[in-house]
């Protein structure tokens, strides 16, 4: 598909008749973003092609993008696995009507006025979470050129969409691997990228699954993406993909034997160093924090409101991971929160309004 026949199709597809985007209440305003400057995005992950799920491939909800919208946020993080438009036995035969999914969600954005981040939360080699991925990104030539191949398809899918509109976020989470073996994968999907679209808006995240920032990658005129995640006894209490549920009842600030750890720890462990790369000419935003459903409701607003009110002095956006489900302001099944019934769905008010303060 060219742009052409992309902008023709979104223009009138499924997902409506074209409107004007919608000015956001909390919506950044200033120049267009730069890798070096990012606007303070505020949003949500969205989940829909979080993960290939066994009961179908949905595609992006038009409600979330009209909730958002309504709220006064103006960012959607896609976290996505490439299997959900890939065949498992070629990773660069392409399916076409899932890659629609994704046309639609930019459209959503634009009539909605929501910038779209698109992210490979799956890339071909590499993955956070199980299973693993049968070949290694970090060390198999082919995982890496499919890799390049998928972003290098998006860049070309969407050249010409304006990076206020959209940007991309190449690998969620990387691991503790070496900086350089990072430097290079990233490297290489930036030339891919920009050998389509030489404008695009390219974040990074950060390295040991998106807590440190990378040095490495300031001359490659990227961003860099970061996450509030820490400390994890309060944010992934009894969750079990962490072996939570070994961890004391959370308390914020938290108690861990001699250290406290507070809004003070937040600000010279985590907002510190990344204001120090700030100082190279790389724009920061936090693409994913929350608090799982777990953590007492009122240690978890007390949590948010001080990550929110660091990342407001630093000017750094931020996306919840996520909107609706166990972190989000919606259907969270949080055991101790009277909730509001709101477009059928159950809203977490209070949460809310934290969000929006």
């Amino acid at each position: 598909m060219n742009r052409r026949d992309f902008l023709n199709i979104t223009a009138t597809a499924a997902v409506g008749l074209a409107v004007a985007p919608v000015p956001n209440a909390l919506a950044a305003d200033g120049p267009s973003p730069t890798a070096s400057h990012l606007p303070r995005w505020r949003g949500f992950n969205l989940l829909e092609k979080f993960t290939k799920w066994d009961k179908g491939n949905p595609p992006f909800q038009e409600s979330d993008f009209a909730i958002m919208a309504d709220w006064g946020f103006d960012f959607a993080r896609l976290p996505m696995s490439y299997l959900c438009w890939t065949d498992p036995e070629d990773w660069l035969k392409l399916r076409e009507p899932e890659l629609k999914h994704l046309d639609g969600a930019v459209e959503l954005g634009r009539q909605h006025g929501i910038h779209i981040n698109l992210n490979l939360h799956r890339a071909p080699g590499y993955c956070v979470n199980p299973p693993k991925e049968p070949l290694d990104l970090w060390k198999d030539e082919k995982a890496l050129e499919a890799c390049a191949f998928h972003w290098a398809h998006f860049a070309k899918r969407y050249k010409g969409i304006p990076s206020d509109r959209m940007s991309f976020d190449l690998l969620n989470e990387p691991p503790a691997v070496p900086e350089a073996t990072y430097v290079r994968v990233v490297t290489r999907l930036v030339e891919a990228i920009r050998q389509e679209d030489p404008k695009r808006l390219v974040i990074a995240d950060g390295l040991k699954w998106g807590g440190d920032p990378v040095r490495g990658l300031a001359g490659l005129g990227i961003a860099q993406s970061t996450r509030g995640y820490y400390p994890m006894q309060v944010t992934h209490y009894k969750a079990s993909w962490v072996r939570g549920e070994s961890w004391p009842e959370p308390t914020w600030p938290l108690k861990e034997g001699a250290k406290t750890v507070d809004k003070e720890t937040l600000r010279k462990e985590r907002i510190q160093p990344w204001r120090d790369l700030e100082k190279q000419g790389v724009g920061v935003h936090v693409g994913e924090w929350g608090v799982y459903n777990h953590t007492p409701h009122a240690v978890t607003l007390a949590f948010m409101r001080d990550n929110l009110a660091l990342w407001r002095e630093a000017g750094w956006g931020w996306a919840l991971w996520n909107l609706r489900g166990s972190f989000g302001v919606l259907d969270s099944q949080r055991e101790d929160v009277k909730y509001e019934d709101f477009r059928g769905h159950k809203l977490d008010r209070e949460m809310l309004e934290v969000l929006r303060g």
